[in-house]
């Protein structure tokens, strides 16, 4: 499945130890995807998110209006076989 994937810098620490650091939060993922430019790029608005920051999805909702947030895998090497069961929003 083509994707874009957005590789934010957590400084080393993961993405749970990264967001409990306040290194990683719904600010700086909405910071990070407008720099990135990734509206211009994708015709959808679909963004997947590491099942460990389930909890972050309201506040992406409010940083990204117009986005569905979705709950992907905690670890990215689940991610193929995720993505083959996943079904975007319409």
């Amino acid at each position: 499945m083509p994707s874009w994937l957005l590789i934010k810098d957590t400084e080393g620490l993961s993405v749970l130890t990264a967001w409990a650091a306040g290194k990683f939060g719904a600010d700086m993922i909405a910071a990070f995807m407008k720099k990135a430019g990734i509206e211009s790029k994708v015709k959808h608005r679909e963004l997947i998110i590491p099942g460990y920051l389930a909890s972050m999805k309201g506040e992406l909702e409010e940083e990204l209006p117009g986005w569905t947030i979705t709950i992907g895998p905690r670890e990215a090497g689940h991610l193929p076989a995720f993505l083959k069961e996943w079904k975007p929003a319409a």
